[in-house]
């Protein structure tokens, strides 16, 4: 990529905005070398680990990374062989190793897949164990344990021994009658490492001892007594013994950390990475950042793009000191930073959020020219497709709407903004010219080409020949190409050639000011006299510059202003198609809904129909068994009675009795089967209007149409198709029917009840399977059933006819102001 068109488009200082959320020192460093790769299979890795991390921080706490800000210079330190680390770094060594552990623990225990998180962190080696043997050895004030070693535990106590035994000897000179007159101060202090008394000058010899110093007036001297040197010299070896076994002890410490050197270094490059990833997953939810599609036809297609320079919370993140408070102190699990606590409390930079502009060059246009008034957000699109491009080939998320695609491009080339130079002797325009040249010469494709008033800075008409044919050549060499002007030249060149997609910044009519939206197929004014005239340039000025006007350019002028308002008018025309059309869509998707709930409970209906049958029918053969059964019995009774045999009366008898049990069984249910029919002509087939009964359903409507083989039914104002054998005729049609729509109405409340408590659960079933039906016949969409609390199996016996029943959406236990666990809440389907 070129720098400067990374510069141009201030790559920069994006870059300072994600590096701002660094945890780490190493993770700050190697996020400030962020920037764009040319590998499709890379920038598709790296976009897809940066969604998993934002799903995962959107489920679960930031990592517990904790760093201290040396911790380079600590590492470094690591590698001298023979030097042991201090006991505080040993200590912030520990903490961010200990951090590494818990950050690859949370991983491990969130629910959900994080397969990127996972392999980052199974490149980490544990080091508990020598994290703990620190912690158990250091305090965390950094002072050494006694019990770090034996060694250290008993020189220390030969230490405590000696100086109890010195402080005894020197209080006894401070108590003494006979030595205390010679003192200058009733204290004991140390001088040179060892204790002594403050003597006056005059009284030298009254004390025999040492001397190790005076005082600045030479009033005191500072003595030694000849009784504690022995002890203050076995003091000072003992401390000498102290230091070495303290240093021994640190550098076994720090050996046991430099001896997994290779375990280290992946344990630290795993913490590197994730801090990358968390610092661009943060970043891209802080600017509401989307993964965009990589498109491999060469299709660039931002969607409500927004450019993140303009967003105030990104600029407060580049402007607070956020890397020295987040890497100094640590992040803290669980916590707000500073920075992004702050970025509601300051004051508001950028009152107005970005426009968002959906900016797309779709195959087999490779070319966009963008046209429209000046300050109308041409170079701020221009920029904003550039850098989201860039963005993306980085892993991050882009600002924008989903449905955003882009290609990976090997090569970005940016002329935007005034390139003079002075030192070079370079005008503005031979800058430009020159800068063209060099990407003419480094083009490798797939390739962007971003040119901002391409051609300008010289004469209108010569410059608009160049731009066209400057244009025209990158687009020829196969490079996306993304322009703006306002020269007519290339507003023609847009409107004329194919590959070529023209698009105009909008304006308000009235009073001429910007709406930073894209409008697609129009040339575009550029309104250089009525932004003057807006901006407060003196009328007079406005007024002669429109005489100046030549007819062909103010003909010209009003050619593209009606352009301008036709095009605005289709795009209203447009809006209302396409909202009507949404509410077509919408009102087919819930005709087709309440076409299949009907079918479904039509369906219901049969499986219950046939499950009642079957059970009348068991019910049935049980009786009739029970009827034989009998008839046996009367039989053998009777042939027991006697020697004789059986009489034909007798038998007969038997018989008309078990005749008249069956047909007893036979009337009861075939009974409610039947139903009156009206007299019928042989042959009749039903017609529109007629009144008929749907066989096995037992379900009454009137004949709507009929179509081949079957009739649609309008029950109880629902509709249904059936097919024509299963109808059976009720009613004629009337000559003239009247239309009369009934709207039957939901029960009265937010809430209808079925109160099923001391049924039993066959009742309470049979109870709810009518409820359920009633319900959905009246457009009743939440439904409650009030079984009480009781021991809990209606509530089951209800809970598993709802899972199966073809009506139920959904249903749960309903909340405590409504009743708890005695009430189940149900929502049906539409």
């Amino acid at each position: 990529m070129q720098l400067g068109a990374l510069r141009a488009l201030e790559f920069d200082r994006i870059v300072e905005a994600v590096r701002s959320f660094a945890l780490t020192p190493m993770g700050a460093e190697r996020l400030g070398r962020l920037e764009p790769s040319t590998d499709p299979q890379k920038v598709s890795e790296q976009l897809a680990a940066t969604t998993e991390t934002t799903r995962y921080l959107e489920l679960n706490a930031l990592f517990p990374l904790r760093a201290s800000s040396d911790l380079s210079q600590l590492l470094g330190a690591l590698t001298v062989e023979g030097r042991p680390l201090e006991p505080l770094r040993l200590i912030a060594l520990a903490d961010f190793l200990d951090s590494i552990d818990d950050a690859r623990a949370g991983i491990r225990r969130a629910s959900g897949s994080f397969p990127s998180l996972e392999a980052v962190t199974g490149e980490a080696a544990s080091f508990k164990r020598e994290t703990a043997r620190i912690r158990e050895t250091i305090e965390s004030s950094g002072d050494i344990v006694d019990t770090a070693s034996t060694e250290l535990r008993l020189i220390r106590e030969r230490l405590r021994k000696q100086r109890t035994r010195l402080r005894g000897t020197l209080e006894s000179y401070l108590r003494g009658k006979d030595t205390a007159k010679y003192l200058q101060e009733q204290v004991v202090t140390e001088r040179n490492g060892r204790y002594v008394l403050v003597i006056k000058a005059e009284h030298r010899s009254s004390i025999p001892g040492v001397v190790h110093g005076t005082s600045t007036s030479g009033a005191s001297l500072f003595l030694e007594p000849l009784s504690t040197v022995e002890i203050n010299n076995d003091i000072v070896a003992l401390e000498e013994q102290e230091f070495e076994e303290i240093r021994r002890i640190l550098l076994a410490l720090t050996d046991s950390l430099r001896s997994r050197a290779s375990d280290l270094q992946r344990t630290i490059e795993a913490a590197t990475a994730l801090d990358v990833l968390q610092a661009r997953a943060r970043f891209s939810t802080l600017v509401g950042g989307v993964q965009p599609a990589l498109s491999t036809d060469g299709a660039f297609e931002l969607q409500a793009a927004r450019h993140p320079l303009l967003m105030r919370e990104v600029l407060e993140r580049i402007e607070s000191d956020v890397v020295h408070d987040e890497t100094a102190s640590g992040a803290r699990v669980g916590e707000t930073h500073a920075s992004d606590r702050s970025a509601a409390g300051r004051a508001d930079k950028q009152s107005n959020a970005p426009v968002p502009v959906t900016i797309k060059v779709i195959p087999p246009a490779t070319c966009l020219l963008v046209t429209g008034p000046n300050t109308g957000g041409k170079t701020v699109a221009l920029k904003t497709a550039g850098l989201l491009a860039m963005m993306a080939q980085a892993g991050l998320h882009v600002p924008a709407a989903d449905g955003s695609r882009l290609p990976v491009f090997r090569s970005l080339f940016a002329d935007i903004g005034d390139e003079q130079s002075i030192d070079a002797s370079l005008s503005t325009f031979s800058a430009r010219i020159a800068n063209i040249a060099a990407m003419d010469r480094g083009l490798a494709v797939p390739a962007l080409v971003l040119l901002d008033e391409v051609g300008s800075g010289t004469d209108p008409i010569e410059g608009g020949a160049l731009g066209v044919a400057i244009v025209d050549h990158f687009r020829r060499r196969g490079a996306t190409v993304i322009a703006t002007s306002h020269y007519d030249a290339l507003k023609t060149y847009a409107s004329t050639t194919q590959g070529v997609a023209g698009a105009a910044f909008g304006f308000d009519a009235d009073t001429f000011a910007p709406t930073y939206q894209l409008v697609y197929g129009s040339a575009g004014r550029s309104l250089a006299l009525e932004i003057a005239a807006r901006l407060g340039l003196n009328p007079s000025l406005v007024a002669a510059a429109r005489q100046n006007l030549s007819a062909r350019e103010a003909q010209l002028s009003e050619h593209l202003a009606k352009i301008d308002r036709d095009m605005r008018a289709l795009e209203h025309e447009h809006r209302l198609a396409t909202r009507e059309r949404q509410a077509l869509e919408e009102a087919e998707v819930r005709v087709r809904h309440r076409e299949e709930a009907l079918r479904q409970r039509e369906e219901t209906s049969r499986l219950h129909l046939n499950e009642e049958i079957e059970t009348q029918a068991r019910q049935a053969r049980r009786e009739i068994d029970d009827v034989i059964s009998q008839l046996k019995t009367k039989t053998a009774a009777i042939a027991q009675e006697g020697s004789r045999g059986v009489s034909t009366g007798e038998t007969g008898s038997v018989r008309a009795d078990a005749r008249a049990a069956i047909d007893t069984v036979v009337k009861r249910y075939l009974e409610p089967l039947e139903e009156p029919r009206p007299d019928v002509p042989a042959g009749h087939a039903p017609v529109v209007g007629d009144r008929v009964v749907v066989g096995g359903l037992g379900l009454e409507g009137v004949v709507t149409s009929i179509h081949d083989g079957t009739a649609d039914l309008d029950v109880r104002g629902k509709r249904i198709r059936v097919s024509i054998r299963d109808l059976r005729f009720v009613g004629a049609a009337v000559t003239a029917p009247a239309r009369v729509n009934v709207q039957l109405q939901p029960r009265d409340g937010a809430l209808a009840d079925l109160n099923v408590i001391g049924c039993s659960v066959d009742e309470a079933i049979a109870r709810a399977e009518r409820f359920l039906d009633e319900s959905l016949l009246t457009d009743q969409r939440i439904v409650r059933f009030i079984h009480g609390y009781g021991t809990g199996q209606l509530k089951r016996a209800l809970a598993g006819f709802l899972q199966q029943h073809p009506l139920v959406a959904r249903f749960a236990t309903a909340p405590p102001e409504q009743g708890g666990g005695g009430v189940t809440v149900v929502e049906l389907k539409d």
